[in-house]
This record gives structure tokens, C-alpha cells and sequence, in this order.
């Protein structure tokens, strides 16, 4: 067990126990949710989150930027909405619990991964008010899933982000079915979110082809630094059409992402800032030669 895994074991453990605690002194988990009432918060995020061992090995290049985000974005929200990459429908789907299981959709790593745990109470009141926005902006269908917790897509970025499990989390799907627009739509409907102190955040991955991963240290391949470059300078300049249409405008889309599923969380995210929204990198690096870690905040223009 490596020193590592053995604090982030330890720290979720701790977790389990102070959750655990907090619940017995309230009396009732759901009032966690209340918290910060009248908080309004100007920025929803893109974030890139790689492979699952981020949530354990410091040696990735993009370990350091999760693991000191309060450092960065110290306002703490009254909860969390997370469009996951890893949790595909075929019509918007919100988990609707009072406390996250933790999900482990991943074979082939090291037992230790899978005894993490990031137990963070549900957020039933922010899903049942994700279900009310996309319905009454047009998406005819919005499942509810009263059983699911946080997949890894969720779960690994937030237990660097939030290791105390204890803001409530409620996790979105995507839709690969659908295109860029359909999701930045998605966004634009879940707007009115951040003045009620929701941090929302898209979690996938910039480039996501797992079969031209190289060894580490390998320099960024010539189709990913092109397809990044087009994707960085469109959003920073504002062309968010273009970035909604990104497979027929940006160059080697098909190789960046051979299917959409990481690529539509920033559609969420972008479309959730609101009209005219500023875009901007918070965090640039690069693993194995194909896979970037690239993350982007958006902020929402004043008005």
C-alpha cells in the first residue's frame, strides 16, 4: 500500500465516520442541502478528469490542480450538480437520493481503488429542481433513478476537490444520442441553478481516445494538439456555436473523440454560464501522449 493511497484511504474512512456523525447530530441529512441559501455563483466548470488512478497518484500531471482547488475557487457551494461522462441515457436522468453510493465502473486497477470511497449525501431537492428547468425548457422526458450514486467521472475529481464528502452532490446524464446543441440547450436550461449557490460542473475528458494512449512522458500527438488548439481558441473567443458543431469545424474531431460521451459535459457547462459568458483555461496539461487534462471555466457575463 503506497503512501498515497494509504491518506486517501484513511481520509475516506475519516469521512464515512464524520458523515456519519453529522447525520446522527441533525437528525435529518437533507438539511445539509439548505446551506449557503442566497449564494450566487458566476462560474460553472469543464473538468478533464483522465483516468481513474487521479483520485490516488500525485504523479499526474493534473493531481496538483484537483487536489488545490479551494485554494483556487474558495467559495463553498450549497451543492453540487455533475454532468458525468460515465453515465450515458437516452433521455436526462438525475440521481434522486438522500445519500451517494460510490460507483467503481472501471476494471483492471489495483484492488486499493476500489476500497476509496466518497460518501457524499445525495441532493433529492437540486434533482427534483434539475427535473423542473429541463421540463419547463422544452425536454419533454426526464427520468429520475432513485438508486444510483457517483460514478468515477463524479467521484475521483471530487474527492480531490471536496475530500470532506460533505457538500451534496447530485449527478446528471448525458446523451451520446443526441449532439452538442442538444446538450449545450441542457446548460442554458439549468442557468437559474448558480444564483440558488449550485456549483455545476461537466466532468469528461478534452481528448478521450484510450487506444492512442503512449507512455507517460510521450508529447502531445500532432492531431491532439491541433484539435486543442482549435478547441482552446474557440472558446476563448467566444465561438460557442462552432464548439457545439464541433465535429464537422474542428480538425481531427474523430480522433479526439472517437464517440461524444467526455466531449458533451462541456456543452452542459458551457451552455449553463449563460449568454455571453467568458471562457478560460484553469488548468492545461497532458498524460500519455493523447489524453488531456485540459479544464475551463466559464463565468457568466454581468448583466
Amino acid at each position: 500500500m503506497n503512501k498515497i493511497f494509504r491518506f486517501c484511504y484513511s481520509f475516506s474512512n475519516y469521512s464515512v465516520a464524520r458523515r456519519e456523525e453529522k447525520i446522527i447530530e441533525s437528525g435529518d441529512s437533507s438539511n445539509i442541502e439548505e446551506r449557503n441559501m442566497g449564494l450566487r455563483l458566476k462560474e460553472t466548470f469543464y473538468l478533464s478528469h483522465g483516468a481513474p488512478t487521479l483520485a490516488v497518484d500525485d504523479s499526474i500531471p493534473a493531481w496538483n490542480f484537483f487536489n488545490s482547488w479551494k485554494e483556487q475557487f474558495p467559495t463553498r457551494p450549497s451543492s453540487i450538480l455533475i454532468i458525468s461522462a460515465h453515465w450515458d441515457t437516452h433521455v436526462p436522468t438525475v440521481n434522486v437520493v438522500h445519500q451517494n453510493d460510490t460507483i467503481y465502473d472501471f476494471y483492471g486497477f489495483p484492488k486499493s481503488m476500489y476500497k476509496l470511497k466518497y460518501p457524499a449525501p445525495g441532493a433529492p431537492h437540486l434533482a427534483k429542481r434539475v427535473k423542473e428547468l429541463l421540463l419547463g425548457s422544452g425536454f419533454s422526458h426526464v427520468d429520475e433513478d432513485k438508486k444510483r450514486g457517483l460514478d468515477h467521472g463524479a467521484w475521483v475529481p471530487l474527492l480531490l476537490m471536496y475530500p470532506e464528502a460533505d457538500i451534496p452532490v447530485c449527478q446528471l446524464s448525458i446523451s451520446s444520442n443526441k449532439g452538442g446543441t442538444y446538450h449545450y440547450n441542457m446548460g442554458k436550461a439549468l442557468a437559474p441553478l448558480k444564483d440558488e449557490g449550485v456549483l455545476i460542473v461537466g466532468s469528461g475528458s478534452a481528448t478521450h481516445n484510450l487506444r492512442a494512449i503512449a507512455p507517460r512522458g510521450t508529447p502531445p500527438a500532432p492531431w491532439a494538439s491541433a484539435f486543442m488548439s482549435w478547441l482552446k481558441t474557440s472558446l476563448l473567443d467566444g465561438r460557442y456555436e462552432e464548439v457545439n458543431e464541433y465535429e464537422e469545424k474542428a480538425p481531427y474531431a474523430k480522433m479526439a473523440h472517437p464517440w461524444p460521451d467526455h466531449f458533451f459535459p462541456l456543452h452542459v457547462a458551457m451552455g449553463a454560464a449563460g449568454e455571453n459568458s467568458k471562457a478560460k483555461v484553469v488548468h492545461d496539461s497532458w498524460d500519455g501522449g493523447s489524453m488531456s487534462y485540459a479544464s475551463f471555466g466559464f463565468t457568466t457575463a454581468d448583466s
